[in-house]
C-alpha cells in the first residue's frame, strides 16, 4: 500500500513514495477445498477460536478450520447502496468442531447452511458464530453458504488509513480491504495467514462494470437494466487483497512484452492516465521479473478510481489507486507487492516490513534504473536524517494503532540494504529471487527470512537484524 500524505522525504534529491499494503493458516491449494474425507460422530467437537492467534491482532480471523475457496455471488445496487447475495466458502477443519466462527461486519444474515443442512447461528460483534447440524470432525472439509444482505459499513476514521473496507461511492464502491476489512462485505476468515483462491460473480445496474481480482472467466452478461462480471482469482489470496471495485471505468487491455496480460481501467476523471498507467503497469510488471524471478500471477495491471483515498493498495493482480494519478515510484512500490506481500504473505503483521520494506527497498531500485539516486545515496541520506520517530519504532514489530509507521517502511528498507552490502550484490538477488520461489503463493515469517539470508549469503547476519528490526535506537550497524 502506498500513502503519499504521511511519508516526508529524508533527502532533498530524492522524493519517496511509500505506501501501507498489505498473511496462512494452511490452504494455499490452487483451487477447490480439500479432497472430502468422511465425518466422524465419535467426537462432540469443541468450538473453533474467535481469532487466528495473532497476539496483535487478537480478534482478527478465527481458528479450527482453514478455507481453501470463498466462492461469491452478490449484487449491488449503488442508488440505495445495498450490497445481497450469497457466500460459499470451502474449508477443511483442523480440529473437532462443534461450532465455528466466520467474520462478518454488518449486514442481516437471512441462512446459513453447512453441506446444505441447515446451521443455526448467532452474532457477535463482527463474530458470525456457526454451529452446524452435526460436529464436522478434524480433516474434514467442509462447505459453508451465507446468504446476507444489507448496507455495507466500512472501516472509518482509522489512525493509519482513513476509510477502508467496501466503500460506497458516488457511481459504485472502492473495495481496498488493508488490514482487516474485508468483513465489511463478505464472511470470511479475515487475516492474512489464510489464503484462499476466489470466484466473484457480481451483479450491477447496466453500464457499470465491475473489477475483480484475477481474470474475467467470461464476457459481461446483460440482460435488461443489470449486468453481470464473472471474475477468478485461481491463486491463493489473502483476504485484504480481494476488490470488487465497482463504477463507470474506461478499461485498456493487451500483453507486455514479455507476454504477460495486462488490465488497465480508470475512472473518466482520470481517462487521460489510462494510457500510461497501462504501458507503466507493463513495463514495472516486466523488469521485476527479472530481478525477483517469474511474475507470480496470470495477468497485470491498475485502476484509479475518483474516491480520496488517500492512499494506494496492491489488491493482487490490480493495484488500486484511490483518487489520485501515480507516478512511476508508486506504481514500482505496488507492483512489488505481487511478489512481496501478495504471492509471499505474512503469517503475522508483525512481519508487515517483509512487505512494506521490500516494496519501498524497490521503489530505490526503480529511481536508481531510470537515472536517480543510487540506493546507497538514498540509504545514506536516511541514515543521516534526524528522524527520531523511526528510529524509535523498530520495524519488526507491530502497533496496532499504527501499523502503518513509517519506519516499517523506511527502517524496514534500510535492513534490506545493510544485508545487501553485508552478503554482496549476487548474493542479495540471489536471496530475493530464492525467497520468491520457495514461498510462492503461501506465508513465510522473519525468522525463516533471516535463515535464509544466512544461508545464501554465507555470512553471520542476525547482528544486522537485531539491531535494523528490533533495536529501538539508531542502529550503528551500516555493512
Amino acid at each position: 500500500m502506498h500513502t503519499p500524505t504521511r511519508v516526508t522525504a529524508a533527502l532533498a534529491a530524492v522524493v519517496m513514495a511509500t505506501g501501507a499494503c498489505s498473511a496462512s493458516n494452511g490452504a494455499t491449494a490452487p483451487s477447490g477445498a480439500p479432497a472430502a474425507t468422511e465425518r466422524s460422530g465419535g467426537s462432540a467437537g469443541t468450538p473453533g477460536a474467535a481469532g487466528i492467534g495473532d497476539p496483535d491482532f487478537p480478534r482478527d480471523g478465527n481458528g479450527g478450520y482453514d478455507v481453501a475457496h470463498y466462492g461469491l455471488r452478490l449484487g449491488y445496487d449503488p442508488s440505495s447502496r445495498t450490497l445481497d447475495g450469497t457466500a460459499t466458502v470451502k474449508a477443511a477443519a483442523t480440529q473437532d468442531l462443534s461450532l465455528f466462527h466466520l467474520d462478518l461486519h454488518g449486514f442481516t444474515v437471512r441462512a446459513v447452511t453447512v453441506d446444505g443442512a441447515a446451521a443455526t447461528f448467532t452474532r457477535d460483534g463482527d463474530e458470525l458464530v456457526v454451529t452446524p447440524a452435526e460436529p464436522i470432525a478434524k480433516g474434514t472439509s467442509f462447505t459453508v453458504a451465507v446468504e446476507y444482505g444489507g448496507k455495507p459499513d466500512p472501516v472509518r476514521n482509522s489512525s493509519n488509513l482513513g476509510t477502508y473496507g467496501f466503500i460506497p461511492t458516488k457511481d459504485g464502491a472502492f473495495v481496498t480491504a488493508e488490514p482487516n476489512g474485508a468483513k465489511t462485505w463478505f464472511p470470511c476468515n479475515d487475516h492474512p495467514a489464510d489464503k484462499a483462491t476466489f470466484d466473484f460473480d457480481v451483479t450491477v445496474p447496466a453500464g457499470l462494470t465491475v473489477i475483480a481480482n484475477g481474470e474475467m472467466t467470461r464476457p459481461p452478461a446483460t440482460s435488461g437494466d443489470k449486468s453481470t462480471f464473472t471474475w477468478r482469482e485461481s491463486h491463493p489470496m489473502t483476504t485484504y487483497l480481494a476488490t470488487i471495485t465497482l463504477g463507470k471505468f474506461q478499461v485498456r487491455t493487451g500483453k507486455s512484452t514479455r507476454g504477460i496480460p495486462v488490465y488497465a481501467a480508470t475512472d473518466p476523471a482520470y481517462s487521460h492516465q489510462l494510457d500510461s498507467l497501462f504501458a507503466t503497469s507493463a513495463k514495472v510488471t516486466d523488469y521485476w521479473s527479472t530481478v525477483f524471478g517469474p511474475y507470480p500471477f496470470s495477468s497485470t495491471g491498475g485502476v484509479i478510481d475518483d474516491f480520496s483515498a488517500g492512499y494506494a493498495l496492491e489488491n493482487q493482480t490490480k493495484p488500486m489507486y484511490g483518487g489520485f494519478a501515480p507516478d512511476q515510484s508508486i506504481i514500482a512500490h505496488e507492483l512489488a507487492h505481487q511478489w512481496f506481500g501478495d504471492s509471499v504473505s505474512i503469517t503475522r503483521w508483525k512481519d508487515l516490513w517483509l512487505n512494506e520494506g521490500f516494496a519501498t527497498y524497490a521503489e530505490w531500485l526503480w529511481a536508481e534504473r531510470n537515472g536517480g539516486a543510487s540506493a546507497d545515496q538514498t540509504f545514506e541520506g536516511y541514515n543521516g536524517a534526524d528522524r527520531s520517530e523511526m528510529w524509535g519504532y523498530p520495524p519488526g514489530e507491530a502497533r496496532r494503532d499504527d501499523l502503518f509507521h513509517n519506519s516499517v517502511y523506511t527502517r524496514g528498507a534500510m535492513t534490506l540494504h545493510v544485508l545487501r552490502r553485508r552478503i554482496g550484490d549476487d548474493k542479495f538477488f540471489e536471496l530475493l529471487r530464492t525467497w520468491t520461489r520457495t514461498y510462492a503463493h503461501s506465508n513465510a515469517t522473519t525468522p525463516q527470512f533471516i535463515a535464509m539470508a544466512e544461508k545464501v549469503g554465507g555470512k553471520p547476519v542476525k547482528d544486522l537484524f537485531d539491531a535494523w528490526l528490533f533495536s529501538p535506537t539508531h542502529p550503528t550497524i551500516v555493512r
